[in-house]
């Protein structure tokens, strides 16, 4: 089998489809479906399921693409080296983030980061802290932001705390003297929640605190969440990233006892990063470390 097998393989089973996969390889389908075929023949089992509704891949499929993405990941480590020696810096950084980085730091980091290393291609990967969890596991990106208590056993270096605030539609508090909002103040209220995948750190804090929170309404998006919010849905907690420059009119307000996420970055194995993706560490630890 060759890389461009593997690349093959990798392709079709990111995009479900021969077809697509071939234009974003420069292929035929029927070089493709050749490729995948001859993979197959020569392992032994199916990679890949076939139906009227799109491709899928099998279990044997599932547990080989994370052996595949290594090979294709070492590979490009390899050119990468090479083109250091070379004096060049160049290559590609793969990065998962979640939808507040994304929005609050990701524009700044790729400007700050093209400015330094044109060469370098960063392509971008946006999910919940389960989406980023698995793709750093399998090698789909090379880095990912998390929350550390959302990391388990991902190594990840802590760069900045991020305060949670109660979230609460427009006047809900009279109190022009009220400075925060306490877990007893909330037992009182409706709260508008998310899937534990998207905000652990929140689910973790509600536990913590004994707050056994019903709730009608379990979204997965920050800016959905804050909205039902806005419309008297209920209250919900909430990064202070999340709330910048947030697009609704509604009340902030610190919460008693004081609680935090911390953002990190992750990445599996920091001894053996590619040149780029150790460039693209160091960048981010140093333009956002703040704890």
């Amino acid at each position: 089998m060759t890389l461009l097998t593997y690349q093959v393989f990798k392709t079709v089973a990111e995009i479900g489809s021969f077809h697509k996969a071939a234009d974003i390889l420069g292929l035929t389908p029927s070089a493709i479906s050749h490729a995948i075929s001859s993979m197959e023949n020569e392992l032994g089992f199916s990679l890949l399921t076939r139906s009227k509704s799109g491709i899928t891949l099998t279990n044997y499929g599932e547990h080989l693409l994370p052996y595949v993405n290594a090979v294709l990941n070492s590979d490009e480590s390899l050119q990468q080296a090479i083109a250091e020696f070379n004096g060049l810096k160049q290559g590609k950084v793969k990065i998962g983030v979640f939808s507040s980085v994304c929005t609050n730091w990701l524009p700044d980091i790729m400007d700050s980061f093209q400015a330094l290393y044109p060469e370098i291609e960063i392509e971008v990967f946006q999910g919940t802290y389960d989406d980023v969890s698995y793709w750093i596991k399998t090698g789909v990106v090379d880095l990912g932001f998390l929350s550390v208590s959302s990391a388990k056993d991902i190594p990840i270096e802590p760069l900045y705390r991020d305060p949670l605030l109660c979230v609460l539609p427009k006047d809900t508090i009279s109190d022009a003297d009220k400075k925060f909002v306490t877990t007893e103040d909330m037992r009182d209220h409706q709260f508008v929640t998310q899937r534990e995948c998207t905000d652990a750190d929140i689910q973790n804090f509600l536990k913590e605190n004994s707050l056994n929170i019903q709730s009608h309404y379990h979204v997965v998006d920050d800016l959905s969440t804050v909205a039902l919010v806005e419309k008297g849905f209920g209250i919900c907690l909430m990064p202070e990233l999340v709330m910048r420059d947030i697009p609704y009119e509604v009340d902030c307000y610190p919460i008693e006892p004081d609680a935090a996420r911390i953002i990190g970055i992750a990445a599996l194995n920091l001894e053996f990063m590619a040149p780029a993706v150790r460039t693209m560490y160091n960048h981010i630890v140093e333009k956002y470390k703040s704890i």
